[in-house]
């Protein structure tokens, strides 16, 4: 027998079962269940010899039971789990349907609160409801949701059964909890900005386009809100920042989603170094509050956080790994055809990352900031007065992956439009356009300003340890298959 007519032939017996409990005159999908307790809660508070301790919880079977006169019913809640016992003593007007309980049903059991002779705690429940009857088979034997491509498709599923995917999630909301907390108590203000754009801008990334019916109007789904913020400081918004998604049109892979989400940062008088201490400020915060110490296991290596983190210039590190003074673009060229890199036909500065990103990258492991790029590789940012080849921006990477990004930001309106008519130049496949209103607000004046971007999908891998981006991410973006929406 295949998959499908196992599932065919579970579900029509799981039908079966909610026709009788209808016949019985009980809706199947309850309604309001109020004054509940987590699980997680009803255990901490669980006091020995008193008789006297009623409680009252709700959630999903996980596992199931059946004695004869005693049912045996874990539940499972976002908080953890609680064993509920059903006796046929206690419930003689609900017997009938308790034997008609399956996995994965939602209940809510009220009663006293005790133990087993096994020591387990237990709600003794003298009153229970049926709050949603579940109609497909969960997990076989409930040891979780094991197939990978399927635990992306049904999250639904991945969530309760597989506990340790709802306790990285949770993980998830606290830490950027955590982030917005860091800020707010510096007085950042949380805002946000347009999701469709009329010009693709602030970073180069293909967009992924749509159509604006009334207005006539072609929209892009924001590659970066970065131009949005810096407007705000021309406004007089000081501190700015923003945690938001973020869409572009590109390849997929276990450090990229399409939708991806980051916080932005723009402080006001402020440069890269106040950005980099910023940086290590959120994440150690993060890690103090929701990771066992500094070390933490990533990528099957043991990652040491503890600050201060390493500043290592981006020539020095050229040199150090690819063996090429980032001055002589001869040898840094020589370097690219031993990787196999096609620099024929491309500019110095692209060729030089090209050869950075194949060989400096990988070598980054515990935290480090790269600083002082290639001006030519960024056009947002303000260069280094005594050397104006040389970019004021760090990169920070953790196992070879990019965590955060960030600048002096440029505010001479003059330089600023330069950069964007170079910047265009080779950017015609990205639809890229000058962003002419930007070049307007810069000229009002922008005060000399700092601006940090951290990626929160990458950094909730790194702090839970996930192995991709899909594990970290509710829904992911996967490819669709057919016509039954499976991907």
């Amino acid at each position: 027998m295949t998959n499908t007519e196992d599932l065919n032939k579970f579900e029509k017996q799981r039908q079966e079962k909610l026709s009788q409990i209808q016949q019985m005159g009980i809706d199947p999908y309850g309604s309001k269940y109020e004054s509940l307790e987590t699980a997680e809660r009803i255990k901490s508070g669980f006091r020995e010899n008193d008789e006297n301790q009623k409680t009252k919880a709700a959630g999903r079977i996980v596992l199931l039971r059946d004695i004869g006169k005693l049912i045996f019913i874990t539940l499972r809640d976002s908080s953890g789990t609680i064993q509920v016992g059903l006796s046929r003593q206690l419930l003689s007007e609900q017997w009938q349907l308790a034997k008609l309980l399956e996995l994965g049903d939602t209940i809510g059991a009220s009663g006293q609160l005790g133990k087993t002779k096994t020591g387990e705690i237990t709600i003794w429940a003298d009153k229970f409801v049926l709050l949603s009857k579940c109609l497909l088979p969960p997990p076989e034997k409930f040891h979780g949701l094991a197939d990978v491509d399927q635990r992306y498709r049904q999250r639904y599923v991945d969530l309760w059964a597989n506990p340790e995917v709802m306790e990285r999630f949770k993980k998830r909301s606290a830490i950027i909890t955590a982030i917005r907390e860091v800020l707010t108590s510096k007085g950042f203000l949380e805002v946000e900005t347009p999701m469709m754009q009329t010009i693709a801008g602030g970073a180069a990334a293909r967009p992924f386009i749509t159509h604006h019916n009334t207005l006539d109007m072609d929209l892009f789904l924001r590659i970066s809100p970065e131009l949005f913020l810096k407007r705000l400081l021309v406004g007089g918004m000081e501190r700015v920042f923003e945690i938001n998604r973020n869409f572009r049109n590109e390849g997929l892979s276990r450090q990229h989603n399409p939708e991806f989400t980051m916080m932005e940062v723009y402080q006001a008088y402020a440069d890269y170094n106040v950005m980099m201490d910023l940086t290590e400020e959120i994440i150690s915060t993060c890690i103090q509050k929701y990771c066992n110490g500094t070390s933490l296991q990533f990528d099957e290596r043991t990652i040491d956080f503890t600050c201060p983190w390493r500043r290592a210039k981006y020539a020095d590190l050229l040199k150090e790994y690819a063996g090429c003074d980032i001055d002589d673009i001869a040898s840094v060229r020589k370097k690219a055809r031993e990787l196999e890199i096609h620099e024929a036909d491309m500019d110095d500065a692209v060729v030089i990352n090209d050869v950075f990103e194949a060989t400096v990258e990988k070598q980054l492991i515990n935290p480090t900031f790269v600083i002082d790029y290639p001006a030519e590789l960024c056009p947002l940012t303000k260069r280094k007065k005594d050397n104006p080849k040389i970019a004021e921006r760090f990169e920070m990477y953790v196992s070879g992956m990019e965590l955060a990004n960030a600048y002096t930001e440029l505010n001479d309106p003059a330089v600023q439009e330069e950069n964007f008519r170079i910047q265009l130049r080779g950017q015609q496949e990205t639809m890229a356009t000058m962003d002419t209103d930007f070049i307007t607000a810069l000229k009002y004046g922008m005060p000399p300003a700092g601006g940090l971007g951290i990626g929160i999908d990458r950094l909730v891998m790194v702090l839970t340890g996930a192995n991709t981006i899909r594990d970290v991410i509710l829904f992911p973006l996967l490819r669709t298959v057919g016509n039954e929406g499976k991907v």
